[in-house]
């Protein structure tokens, strides 16, 4: 599946900033909930993920996303600084892992139903991120 990093010219993206302050921490939960939804089955991204802390990783990363895009630092209060390469370095994530997170993280904003004006900033904010994340 092609994802399509192009920003819709007729809607102006939220600042990063200002996202958690337009979809709050309902759109985080939903967003975050539905992503890990599609990672319990996937043949790729689900073996990198310890089935007894399934949600130990969902609050994890809604956190952190929650302190990335303006909102309350409790990830940073919690574990420290992000760390987000170090802390991913033990699983090997080649483009096929980035590109099937990417594909859960676009199907879960979808059925996140978050506002298209928050889309268009996220989608190269998460492409970037899983970008650099890879490490093969």
């Amino acid at each position: 599946m092609a994802i399509n990093l192009m920003q819709d010219t007729n809607m102006p993206p939220v600042p990063e900033s200002n996202i958690y302050a337009t979809i709050g921490e309902d759109g985080f939960a939903r967003l975050v909930s539905a992503f890990y939804n599609g990672v319990k089955t996937d043949p790729i991204l689900s073996p990198m993920y310890p089935i007894d802390d399934l949600e130990g990783a969902e609050l994890r990363l809604r956190e952190f996303l929650i302190q990335r895009l303006g909102g309350p630092t409790r990830y940073s209060e919690a574990r420290g600084h992000p760390r987000l390469r170090m802390r991913h370095a033990p699983f090997p994530i080649d483009i096929h892992a980035r590109n099937r997170w990417m594909q859960l993280m676009e199907n879960a904003m979808v059925e996140a139903k978050l506002p298209e004006d928050v889309v268009v900033t996220l989608r190269p904010y998460f492409a970037n991120t899983a970008t650099f994340m890879m490490n093969r």
